[in-house]
């Protein structure tokens, strides 16, 4: 084959390893979400303890961190001073532990289908909580956008035939807990240059997420479960579930690391089709055709906004194009009169 067709293989495998990515984080979402809604559900497993199964998981999380950090080695941990511990990692942590929290204790309310629906407003609270910390710029555009999905959402809600108002609070709270902590990540940590992926993330954070999570659970969880003498810890449930929740995080990495952000957005819109799908012909919810309006607004939505997204960092990337062949330019201009001039010195002396 010629240099064209060695060019042509080359993209070709990289989209087939894009796709391949994007397939493995969407299964392990997937199996992560209905797998919690199963046990978290008082009509299938029946274990409604959200607190319990968040510090398991983090327990979980946290020790094969620490394994693969400090024992075999397998990541570099990044520079971390105590000061910089509380002031940054500290606040991020408490922001994850309550996001977590709420987000499991809405299964016990909600369907999966539903909940698919509210997380849409993840954009809204995201730019909302950036304009408010000065993270992003107002623009009326892009408010009208978020106008639009929240309208959609508030469709899908009317429509919903199972509405529970403590459940939808526990979402909307998790919503607007996990887009804080995605501003405070880009406030805290990115501006200073710190940067962490999902195992390190899990080396620093989990821990401290895991003891903000012990202070509620003693106080609401534990009476109850000490209490509940029949319950025996499952170790193939439980232990299966901390995995899939561990190698969510993994696939996380190799997602966004591999291909970008901007990926995974538009794959979970792909992903919460799909649960939306699976929630209604296989668990049995009631979808109703006012869920998919007001849903499918929502979408259109959030697609217009990844779009946007999209042309905006196309431009900065074609800004910096230009600025770099402007420099090498002024270089090279620069290259030619340092000759010239040279040139001219020698002709004077000789």
């Amino acid at each position: 084959m010629g240099k064209g067709g060695n060019l042509s293989e080359g993209v070709v495998k990289k989209i087939l390893l894009s796709y391949t990515y994007v397939a493995i984080w969407i299964f392990l979402s997937f199996t992560v979400i209905v797998y919690n809604k199963y046990i978290l559900d008082r009509k299938l497993y029946n274990w409604p303890y959200p607190i319990s199964l968040t510090i398991i998981h983090m327990a979980f999380c946290s020790s094969l961190a620490y394994l693969l950090v400090r024992v075999f080695k397998l990541v570099e941990p990044v520079t971390m001073t105590m000061d910089l511990y509380c002031k940054s990692v500290v606040p991020i942590g408490l922001l994850y532990a309550f996001s977590l929290w709420l987000s499991n204790s809405a299964y016990i309310y909600l369907s999966v289908s539903f909940i698919q629906m509210l997380k849409a407003l993840m954009p809204v609270a995201v730019y909302s909580i950036g304009v408010l910390f000065k993270k992003d710029t107002f623009k009326s555009d892009t408010m009208g956008n978020m106008v639009s999905i929240s309208i959609g959402v508030a469709i899908a809600a009317y429509g919903e035939a199972k509405f529970d108002t403590w459940g939808v609070m526990l979402q909307l709270g998790a919503v607007a807990f996990e887009a804080t902590r995605l501003v405070m990540i880009q406030i805290l940590l990115t501006s200073k240059g710190i940067t962490f992926n999902p195992i390190t993330s899990l080396y620093y954070v989990a821990p401290c997420c895991l003891v903000f999570l012990f202070i509620p659970w003693i106080f609401v969880e534990y009476p109850l479960l000490k209490d509940t003498s029949s319950f025996h810890f499952d170790w193939v449930i439980f232990g299966t579930n901390s995995f899939c929740a561990f190698a969510l995080n993994l696939a996380v990495f190799l997602l966004v690391g591999k291909t970008s952000a901007l990926t995974m957005n538009v794959a979970g819109v792909v992903k919460d089709w799909l649960l939306i799908a699976f929630s209604w012909s296989v668990i049995k919810d009631t979808v109703t055709p006012v869920n998919l309006v007001g849903y499918g607004l929502a979408f259109l939505g959030v697609a217009y906004y990844n779009h946007a997204k999209l042309q905006a960092l196309k431009a900065n990337e074609a800004q910096k194009k230009a600025s770099q062949a402007a420099d090498e330019e002024a270089g090279r201009l620069l290259e030619e009169r340092e000759g010239e001039n040279g040139a001219k010195k020698n002709e004077s002396q000789g």
